[in-house]
């Protein structure tokens, strides 16, 4: 039998509570929207172009935040040692090294990748600051926001490229 992507249904983000627990629930209802999109998929559905020539795959697009969730949240406020999963060398490795082999371990990866997250940044006040060597200071809270602005692009793109695939429609 062939490994499937689980099926999940995403939580609600809350309707009601304070700033922290809003800007999580937005961001756990994200990483949440963009599994439900994998569900059910093979490994080989996963790898998937959403039009070529260009690189954009489901698996992708997980392997992808699974990365910048790790080097906003983990790296840089919580100045964890935690290198990328997929760039290494090359910047799109995330989009162009996909291997079916291992899609399993890379949704694994990806869900593991939350709860190291949110244990690294749990202690953290909104307000702290990490200074880009670009943009200069920015906070957590811009950090939570720019993530939840990044899943809800990836998420639509995610749409298009599992209609693609099967049909099949999220909500």
């Amino acid at each position: 039998m062939t490994w499937v992507v689980p099926e999940t249904v995403p939580t609600d983000e809350p309707f009601l509570g304070g700033e922290r627990e809003m800007l999580q629930g937005f961001l756990r209802f994200g990483r949440e929207s963009l599994l439900r999109r994998c569900g059910g998929l093979t490994p080989e559905q996963l790898v998937v172009r959403s039009a070529p020539p260009s690189a954009l795959s489901l698996l992708g697009i997980v392997r992808h935040v699974t990365d910048v969730e790790r080097t906003w949240f983990r790296r840089r406020f919580a100045g964890q040692d935690a290198p990328s999963f997929y760039s290494g060398t090359n910047p799109d490795g995330a989009f162009e090294d996909l291997d079916p082999e291992r899609a399993a371990a890379d949704i694994a990866r990806y869900r593991a990748e939350w709860s190291a997250v949110d244990d690294a940044i749990g202690g953290l006040a909104l307000d702290d600051t990490y200074t880009s060597p670009r943009w200069g200071k920015m906070s957590l809270r811009w950090v939570y926001l720019h993530m939840i602005r990044e899943y809800s692009g990836h998420i639509g793109q995610a749409d298009i490229i599992r209609e693609r695939i099967d049909g099949r429609r999220h909500g």
